[in-house]
């Protein structure tokens, strides 16, 4: 393929309506729970009895809360994590809560949750690892797949509508001396479309993908058109968490490759796909709830850090929250998330009336001005109205007249994705006493980025596009009063990435040594 050619396959990749769902609803939470609440431990063993499973006052209504409140628009539930022990009363095994003493074995936090969504208007996900270190099957191959297919069956016909299965190629079979566990990916993609079509298949899916970490980073260009084996290389057991060495690659790339999306680096590659970033990140250091941890929450300094490096940044954010021993999100932890959630709400609301818009001369109608609505439909999360240029150019100017003198800090972005992900490259600049200056440089776009700036008294702001695949669709551009707040990469940012592997890696012989000498 020459290099138009390249161009026109890689603008005519676009997100399924799925897609296009989990990307605008952005933000959404992770609640990790079971027995390793209650042992302290972050991978269990399969091992630990039921009974050890007792939460004096569980409320699953102040879980669901506590994430509305924190801006989220869904939460997902750790159904059955590597340990085996299930939250719902399941056929396939009595390593359930119907063997604990919770409610005297006739409860079922996936039922509490699922019924605390729907009271919240919240939307619900599930998450159930393939790993099953409890499970007699486990490493039999066809007849555990049939196992985790039947518990599949039971969380997604009997919760009411699941809008996201958040799967997991941890394949550890080695640690309990077991034989390797194929996992059958293509049937449970199969079911998983059969019975939730709405559902978003995440991590070690074909939907969204892992963004590379779990310390809350994403890259600074984030690509949606990404190649094809982004996708595979996560469903290979060969490169899952069972050893956590960085085996992540194929044709010299990996997925925690700082650049996945650019031309320089697709020209190296033939099959393409839409397959947005998700940055999962836990409020606390551990997953799972530790007491030793209640000093350690993350700050809402360092959450809204988070917020805007991903959902900010063309990446959804799914931020994990730790329900306590209890069976309540601790008091830490929810007032940090309300601080995130209050200033979400109040930054969203800070938009700047625009006197006047130009821009180079619109197609069909789809006039500058549309960019200022933000308009979607809400059933088929397709863009109502937006604004593109009649001719191709190098670089395009757009220049909004402010109502009056503002003090602004930043200015969101959105492309109208149904044309691809197309933007590149932009500068802004603001007029200050009719001198223009520039005040930030940025990359993608996608369904969403959020330029921040030093404040700046202005009525005059212009964004130039300096790089396009192709003239850009614009669904939306907001200049936004300063909130008091500029996000701010963290110290030594490569080294903590770094660091980050190096982390997870001593974490992961941890667990194999602990469980060598058992």
């Amino acid at each position: 393929m020459n290099s138009q050619e390249r161009l026109d396959k890689y603008l005519s990749i676009v997100p399924t309506t799925v897609q296009k769902r989990a990307q605008r609803e952005n933000f959404n939470v992770f609640f990790h729970y079971g027995l390793n609440t209650f042992t302290g431990k972050e991978w269990g063993d399969g091992r630990v009895d039921p009974k050890e499973f007792d939460p004096s006052e569980q409320d699953t209504d102040q879980w669901v809360k506590t994430a509305k409140d924190a801006g989220a628009y869904g939460v997902i539930l750790t159904c059955k994590h590597h340990d085996g022990f299930c939250l719902w009363p399941t056929a396939t095994t009595d390593y359930s809560v119907a063997s604990s003493p919770y409610k005297d074995g006739k409860g079922d936090v996936v039922e509490e949750v699922s019924k605390s969504c729907q009271k919240y208007g919240m939307k619900f996900g599930i998450y159930l690892s393939p790993w099953d270190r409890n499970h007699l099957a486990y490493g039999q191959g066809d007849s555990y797949n049939d196992v985790y297919c039947a518990q599949l069956t039971e969380l997604l016909t009997g919760y009411g509508e699941i809008f996201c299965v958040w799967l997991d190629g941890a394949c550890g079979s080695y640690m309990d001396g077991k034989p390797k566990q194929i996992y059958d990916w293509d049937i449970y993609f199969s079911l998983i479309r059969k019975l939730a079509p709405k559902a978003c298949i995440s991590n070690c899916g074909p939907d969204i993908r892992w963004v590379g970490n779990e310390g809350g980073f994403a890259r600074e260009s984030e690509w949606n058109v990404v190649p094809k084996f982004a996708c595979d290389i996560q469903t290979i057991e060969s490169n899952s968490q069972q050893a956590d060495d960085e085996s992540f690659s194929k044709k010299g790339a990996d997925i925690i490759s700082s650049d996945l999306g650019s031309r320089s680096f697709l020209k190296n590659f033939d099959d393409f796909m839409w397959y947005p970033a998700e940055v999962d990140v836990s409020v606390r250091p551990g997953w799972f709830y530790h007491k030793s941890q209640d000093v350690a929450v993350r700050s809402a300094n360092n959450l809204k850090r988070i917020y805007y490096d991903s959902v900010g940044g063309n990446t959804m954010l799914l931020l994990n929250i730790p329900p306590d021993t209890r069976g309540l999100i601790h008091e830490r932890d929810v007032k940090t998330l309300n601080e995130l959630g209050e200033h979400i709400r109040s930054s969203n609301e800070q938009l700047i009336a625009v006197k006047e818009i130009t821009a180079p001369p619109a197609q069909d109608g789809n006039n500058i001005e549309n960019v200022l609505k933000y308009e979607y439909d809400n059933d088929t999360f397709d863009t109502i109205s937006y604004y593109t240029p009649d001719k191709e150019s190098d670089s395009y100017v757009v220049k909004l007249a402010l109502d009056e003198e503002h003090k602004i800090n930043r200015i969101k972005l959105v492309e109208n994705v149904a044309f691809s992900q197309r933007v590149e490259n932009f500068d802004i600049y603001v007029y200050v006493k009719g001198k223009r200056k520039k005040v930030s440089s940025g990359t993608t776009v996608g369904y969403g980025r959020v330029a921040f700036f030093k404040p700046v008294v202005t009525d005059c702001v212009e964004i130039v596009f300096t790089s396009v695949r192709r003239k850009p669709y614009l669904e939306f551009i907001g200049v936004y009063e300063d909130n008091g707040y500029m996000p701010k990469k963290p110290f030594m940012h490569a080294f903590k990435q770094w660091l980050h592997r190096v982390n997870y890696r001593t974490f992961i012989k941890k667990e194999n040594k602990k469980n060598a000498t058992k």
